[in-house]
């Protein structure tokens, strides 16, 4: 399988798995957007010739919009093969090659997000212990940092505190989102008419630097919404699956 690299040069043309639509959408507006001032900060967009989710996404931590502590790391902000091309080895493919570059550049080892069990949006714990990463360090209410250290002496990456204080959070929902993902251009809009219409507080926090998400309240910066303080999901929700929590929150309010 062919691999292609994303540059400033093909970054128009080439398709970027994630979001199937043109190049006048939206989503593809907004992710293309974010990945063109993210290049020359050392982020690495590989992907396999196809027009489909198949690629892996990963920059220094240093540059990372994640609440983690991991100089001198890579940090993978995504592996994605799903559909038609599981089973083919390309994962191993896509890992074992941003394995050889961050050793190449002289990194101490990988860093990723994951979760106690398997999640959507979350590299996959198993497939990753698999590999060799191990749990470094956990953050309520399932998220666990994982890492693939090149030398047994590196030092071990952590969140940082900003990840256990949700404190002083206005009342309602508090969505916090990046452009990483181009599903949030679609999606926020939307959830956040939904939760308008039905009169329930509802704010959000768009993260626009690098700065800001490395100090947000939750893990997982392109996706975060807390309800009154607490934490309720980091998967970016669908009409139907926020109709849900709307309904909840309904019958929370009516029996307060």
């Amino acid at each position: 399988m062919e691999l292609v690299k994303l540059t400033h040069d093909n970054l128009e043309q080439e398709h970027i798995c994630c979001a199937i639509a043109n190049n006048k959408d939206i989503q593809v507006l907004s992710k293309k957007n974010w990945l063109k001032e993210r290049l020359d900060e050392g982020l690495v967009f590989l992907k396999c010739d196809v027009r489909g989710k198949c690629f892996i996404e990963y920059l220094p931590a240093e540059y990372a919009w994640v609440p983690v502590e991991a100089n001198g790391y890579m940090y993978i902000d995504c592996l994605w093969v799903s559909g038609q091309f599981k089973g083919h080895g390309y994962s191993n493919l896509l890992l074992d090659k941003c394995i050889e570059d961050s050793k190449e550049k002289g990194k101490k080892g990988l860093v990723v997000l994951s979760s106690n069990k398997k999640k959507g949006f979350l590299s996959d714990p198993k497939y990753m212990k698999y590999k060799g990463f191990e749990t470094v360090d956990t953050a309520d209410p399932y998220f666990e940092l994982m890492y693939l250290p090149f030398d047994e002496g590196a030092a071990r990456p952590c969140f940082k505190n900003t990840v256990h204080k949700h404190e002083n959070m206005p009342k309602g929902f508090v969505l916090y989102y990046t452009n990483q993902c181009p599903f949030t251009a679609k999606y926020v809009p939307l959830l956040e008419k939904m939760a308008h219409a039905r009169g329930i507080d509802f704010h959000v926090v768009h993260i626009q630097s690098r700065d800001a998400a490395q100090s947000a309240p939750g893990p997982f910066t392109t996706f975060s919404l807390f309800c009154n303080g607490e934490f309720v999901t980091h998967e970016i929700l669908s009409e139907k699956k926020f109709e849900k929590i709307l309904l909840s929150v309904e019958m929370s309010y009516n029996e307060s």
